[in-house]
């Protein structure tokens, strides 16, 4: 005989996935911060910790999830390769926390900055 275990449903927000995706973003080689979709005066503007998630859309397609990230990245840098990487470490992160498919990511770079070392 069985039984049905479901107890429930899980509903995550599109902003806690916003939130696992941004730390991945971050973690990134070649990654400076995120940025808004929108750009003000054609410039991307770098947002503040805390503030992450509004450098990311999240949307459900088909019970798959796909993402928008909005980054600025390291002058410098290979952006295909940083672009790739974002990709595959936002999916990694995001279906290993929620045991859910990501159906797309998509990079879209806001802006190329020259970082600090000081």
């Amino acid at each position: 005989m069985s039984e049905d275990l479901t107890i429930g449903k899980i509903q995550v927000s599109p902003r806690a996935i916003a939130s696992i995706a941004s730390e991945a973003v971050l973690s990134c080689y070649g990654v400076v911060g995120m940025s808004t979709a929108t750009l003000r005066d054609g410039i991307a503007e770098i947002l503040q910790v805390g503030a992450y998630y509004r450098g990311v859309e999240v949307r459900s397609v088909e019970g798959h999830i796909a993402i928008d990230l909005y980054v600025v990245v390291e002058y410098g840098t290979r952006i295909s390769e940083v672009a790739q990487n974002i990709m595959q470490s936002v999916k990694f992160s995001v279906e290993k926390a929620l045991g859910m498919p990501v159906a797309e990511v998509n990079v879209h770079i806001q802006g190329l900055r020259i970082s600090d070392n000081d």
